[in-house]
């Protein structure tokens, strides 16, 4: 069949598994290349890397780039934990199951360990999981990256499932929304103000109690080595975004998982090791394109990024979180005043924001496509589920939906 891209109201709903495979390719091409330009070398050739990574939430995005980075550049075996739903013959699977594939066949290819759990990693189960995989490898984790995204959690105590929400507190927030398809202004998208139980929800699925959990387990197994080092990811944005990312219900989880970043990092300085939230450039996500005012502004981001020629994806910024950040030359991590590792430093250079003011103050129906990125922004989202992959052929059958080839 041939497969093309099912959008709704900025979500795409199906997924292309040779596109998807493509674009992990891309990465890991991008990943060889800095490689080969800054001189990297692996622990085992006396570099300064991680030996062995556990990538938790390793199936797109920021993880997926993460476990790349770590596996490609870096030289380090890799266990991956996500949630997906696998392909059969004829039914397609979830972006993630996809990239999964391509990641282990590479990963293989170059002599690489690597093992990637399709379990939810909220689950103790999925703790013990790995815990055995890893003795069975008669490894220890020095690098543990958490980039789990998920609406919902179930309390492995409690049984109690969580759902998150986006909302805004205090008061409610409006902000012109995007359909990124067509470019159409929608007029103002509203997100409600938070109630009853809303903010702990949210805390309880995105904030840091599962990420702590994990090193517990991990060290309570003896399967923390010296030196670890622990990052999980946030964002902060511009101003104009604030009330319903940062003091909203999403920022409180931030601001949670934070605090958990602190307790964790004394944790782990027992054994040499640190733990750090890395702040991250906004990029086109699932999440991203539903939240109001965010789609339009990364349009203009991108536009006044890429003009600049310092514009990012997901490879890019993770590639440079481990080469200037987390593995420097002088072993020193470079933090902002409250211990935060900050990768959005290139979005919120004081020039970028104001030309970026700028465009927002004069984009309307009219001029949307000359003034925003619209062009890479939906080419950013069609990738996510392997669609717009420069080098795939869109109109030729695919024969089966849970191969990639």
């Amino acid at each position: 069949m041939v497969i093309k891209p099912m959008v709704r109201s900025n979500i795409c709903i199906n997924a292309h598994p040779v596109g998807c495979a493509k674009d992990t390719q891309r990465q890991i091409d991008y990943a060889l290349s800095k490689k080969a330009a800054r001189g990297v070398k692996s622990a085992k050739e006396g570099g300064k890397a991680p030996k062995t990574a556990l990538v938790l939430g390793c199936s797109t995005g920021y993880g997926l780039a993460s476990r790349i980075a770590a596996a490609f550049e870096y030289g380090a075996d890799t266990i991956g934990v996500s949630f997906e739903k696998e392909a059969s013959e004829k039914k397609a699977g979830t972006p993630g199951f996809y990239n999964n594939l391509a990641f282990d066949r590479e990963a293989q290819k170059a002599g690489l360990k690597s093992f990637t759990f399709n379990m939810d990693a909220f689950s103790d189960e999925c703790r013990e999981a790995v815990i055995e995989k890893a003795k069975e490898w008669g490894v220890k984790f020095d690098l543990i990256v958490y980039s789990l995204a998920s609406p919902v959690r179930t309390d492995p105590d409690t049984k109690v499932l969580y759902r998150s929400v986006i909302k805004a507190v205090g008061q409610e927030y409006k902000g012109a929304s995007l359909d990124m398809m067509s470019g159409k202004l929608t007029g103002e998208m509203v997100a409600p103000i938070a109630e009853g139980a809303d903010i702990l929800n949210t805390i309880k699925v995105m904030g840091g109690e599962d990420w702590e959990r994990w090193i517990d387990a991990l060290k309570g197994a003896d399967l923390i080595d010296e030196n670890c080092k622990s990052v999980a990811y946030s964002y902060i944005g511009p101003k104009l975004s604030h009330p319903i990312y940062r003091d909203g219900t999403i920022g409180l989880a931030k601001k949670d998982l934070e605090a958990h970043a602190r307790s964790i990092s004394k944790k782990l300085a027992e054994n040499g090791g640190a733990a750090w939230i890395s702040v991250n450039k906004g990029l086109i996500t699932r999440s991203s394109a539903v939240i109001p005012i965010i789609a339009l502004y990364l349009g203009c981001l991108f536009k006044v990024m890429k003009e600049k020629g310092n514009h990012e994806g997901c490879i890019e910024q993770m590639e440079r979180l481990f080469s200037e950040r987390l593995y420097t030359a002088d072993g020193v991590v470079p933090t902002d005043n409250e211990g935060r590792i900050r990768i959005d430093d290139w979005e919120l250079l004081p020039d970028v924001q104001a030309k970026v003011d700028e465009l927002m103050a004069k984009v309307n129906e009219g001029n949307v496509a000359d003034v925003i990125d619209l062009a890479g922004i939906q080419k950013d989202f069609l990738n996510i589920n392997g669609f717009a992959v420069d080098g795939v052929d869109y109109e030729k059958d695919v024969e089966r939906m849970d191969v990639i080839d």
